[in-house]
């Protein structure tokens, strides 16, 4: 029987810290995969929690001045007080110090004792405290860790190499040697090769796949999974010498947490086991992606289905790190923004195939150009018409105008591609989709100008404000997982709320594009806040709550003073021969020949479509330009880029911290628009 449940994880969160925006993204990642799957008529279960055993949460609570319970316990209610602040519709979290989980490891080890595959051994080599991991001989080329039964000094393993660097971090390791059992890792390597062969898909993106297979192939050794130095950890079974190393007791939550272990909820197991995604950050692809299947299949458990790996979110071009000072604060910015424009920004703007940069600037400019002017201004506008020309009920004509045909089709396209993305996980690539019928909707609404038909032809009037009804419903239906209180506000605005209580064909609905809906508009206050770019903010996320506590500390940016004969004036004939144009980008993609440029075709209207090469890869995906308006330098000569042909220039402005921001313009306007 096929069943119609779906099965989301974060990894679960070391307590040494409240949480940061790193872990705000995969937990975001998480919470919309569950509410996309909801939406589309399956029954969810979302996991999140923490993961609070090992020496470094031990030595953190030692610092701290507290016992180690104490310690994790006040942890928790920063953590889910910031995933409620946020909307995270966790079904469970999970904490690895939960009686439940403890007792459910410790049985997983015993049969693993049974079967063979833990055994009692020597480890010597190298130990990372802060990954809480074990420096082997596939990690470091000069290391031969123990792994089999014997003992071993490591006094000659460890002589070549004076405290490697950690693999995963990049930290000093420490030489260790002590008693120890194993798990057969080994055991695995050609069942984990096979796994992956025959599951291509196993994990997103596919540019880790290599990384893990060169991993395995490169040959495993035996997995240390307990600690004798250490006190803070689940009691191993039978040898009260040992603690259960914490990868062994972190990893089994996935399944602890619905039930494993528990002849009692043996049926919850089977209801959600095998998980359908397991979202996690590159740094710990390793242990999901060897260690836990190799762990499920001593336990002849179904592997999950997939593993959604995503890059970091990087500040001023460097990883988010408490040592570095620049950790982004999730409640500072929800003190500021709100939680759904930064939920927003961070599915469109932090694409899952590779690091992505935050910036305050770039989030204000966000949530200002496609919140508030593309998505919040077009309601406005659409229900203070109708409220002015009293029409508060909008129903469907009989027979659509050719144009507003053309925008119901092209609302069908958008449907089947934002769904082939948000089941894809490429979130940033349905947002930009959605966003591109966005504008198409905005041009439509522009270009018939209903206000002037309202008193000269009321039955085009109300076929206009039907037509955009019609599409404001798809787009916050579609929005729905990623903005819920601001899309079911949208749909109470235009009368369509009902249509969220019919979760099992809300979408199918839409994707039947029969537009007969009749709409009860009112108007209700702007759905997103505007900020103003000429405020300055210092660029450093620590300073955010002091910088942006209130209006009355920020500071407008100097300008410069020109002196009479200044080089740096033109007269108003020189600018005048300057064609600024404003244009779309309907294609991106990178310089074949070029890690710099990008290959822009550029949409002008009437002037037509141009190819524009622009340097700017460093700054932005491909797909992150793609329908965006932007300003062009159309009269430049063509010159040769790369070998390609650049057929004009796309403006941009330096921020302080060095990067480059495309010009565009505050609301949409038609393609081929001349600046003057």
């Amino acid at each position: 029987m096929i069943k119609n449940t779906f099965y989301v994880t974060t990894p679960i969160y070391y307590v040494t810290a409240k949480p940061h925006l790193g872990s705000l993204y995969s937990t975001l990642l998480a919470d919309i995969a569950a509410r996309w799957n909801k939406l589309m008529g399956k029954e969810t279960f979302f996991l999140t929690g923490t993961d609070e055993h090992g020496q470094k949460v031990a030595a953190a609570a030692q610092k701290a001045g507290k016992s180690p319970q104490e310690f994790v316990d006040s942890f928790i209610p920063a953590y889910k007080d910031t995933w409620h602040k946020y909307e995270l519709d966790y079904t469970e979290f999970i904490r690895t110090t939960d009686s439940h989980h403890v007792q459910a490891v410790q049985q997983w080890i015993k049969k693993l004792i049974i079967s063979g595959d833990i055994y009692k051994g020597e480890y010597s080599g190298f130990y990372c405290t802060h990954c809480e991991t074990f420096v082997t001989g596939s990690d470091h080329p000069s290391i031969n860790s123990g792994r089999t039964g014997e003992k071993h000094t490591g006094e000659e393993q460890i002589k070549p190499v004076a405290y490697p660097a950690c693999p995963s971090c990049g930290r000093e390791t420490h030489a260790l040697a002590e008693q120890t059992y194993f798990f057969r890792l080994s055991k695995y390597q050609d069942r984990l090769l096979q796994f992956y062969a025959d599951n291509p898909d196993f994990i997103t993106p596919k540019e880790r796949v290599h990384e893990v297979i060169n991993f395995v192939k490169s040959g495993l050794t035996d997995l240390s999974i307990s600690r004798t130095t250490i006190t803070w950890g689940i009691p191993f079974p039978g040898d009260p010498n040992h603690v259960t190393y914490v990868w062994a007791d972190a990893l089994n939550n996935y399944i602890t947490a619905i039930g494993y272990g528990d002849p009692d909820k043996q049926e919850l197991f089977n209801r959600w086991w095998p998980a359908d995604v397991h979202v996690l950050g590159k740094d710990i692809v390793r242990f999901h992606a060897i260690y836990w299947p190799a762990f499920l299949m001593a336990s002849n458990l179904a592997l999950p289905k997939k593993l959604l790996v995503h890059g970091w979110i990087t500040v001023g071009d460097q990883k988010m790190s408490k040592s570095l000072g620049n950790v982004v604060d999730p409640i500072a910015l929800y003190e500021k923004y709100g939680a759904e424009p930064v939920r927003y920004y961070l599915m469109r703007k932090m694409a899952i195939s590779h690091d992505s940069s935050f910036s305050i600037e770039d989030l204000e400019q966000t949530i200002t150009a496609d919140l508030a002017n593309d998505l919040g201004n077009l309601l406005n506008r659409l229900t203070t018409l109708a409220q002015k020309h009293n029409l508060p009920t909008v129903t469907a004509p009989t027979t659509w105008s050719p144009a507003a045909c053309d925008l119901r089709d092209s609302c069908s396209t958008m449907l089947a591609e934002v769904k082939n993305h948000m089941d894809d996980y490429l979130y940033h690539r349905a947002l930009a989709r959605i966003w591109h019928y966005i504008h198409a909707t905005n041009t439509f609404f522009h270009a018939h100008e209903p206000w002037k038909l309202a008193n000269t032809d009321p039955v085009a009037f109300a076929e206009i404000i039907s037509a955009t009804c019609h599409s404001l419903q798809a787009i916050a239906i579609m929005l729905l997982p990623i903005m819920p209180t601001k899309m079911h506000q949208l749909l109470e605005s235009i009368g369509a709320l009902d249509a969220t209580h019919h979760t099992q064909t809300i979408v199918k609905n839409l994707e039947d594009n029969v537009w007969r809906q009749t709409f009860m508009l009112k108007k209700i206050d702007p759905l997103f806040e505007k900020f103003d770019p000429s405020i300055h903010f210092s660029g450093n996320p620590k300073n955010t709550q002091d910088d942006r506590a209130n209006s009355s500390t920020h500071s407008t940016p100097v300008r410069p003073e020109f002196i009479e004969g200044d080089k740096s004036y033109i007269t108003i004939d020189d600018f005048v021969k300057i064609e600024l144009v404003v244009g779309t980008i309907t294609h991106c993609e990178p310089a074949p020949n070029s890690t710099k440029l990008l290959v822009l075709n550029v949409d002008f209207g009437p002037l037509g479509t141009r190819t524009i090469l622009s340097g700017i890869a460093q700054w932005y995906a491909p797909q992150d330009l793609i329908t965006k308006q932007g300003i062009f330098v159309l009269n430049l000569k063509p010159r040769k880029m790369a070998g390609l042909e650049s057929q004009g220039m796309m403006l941009s402005a330096k921020t302080e911290d060095g990067n480059l921001k495309m010009a565009t313009v505050a609301s949409p306007v038609p393609n081929g628009i001349r600046l003057s």
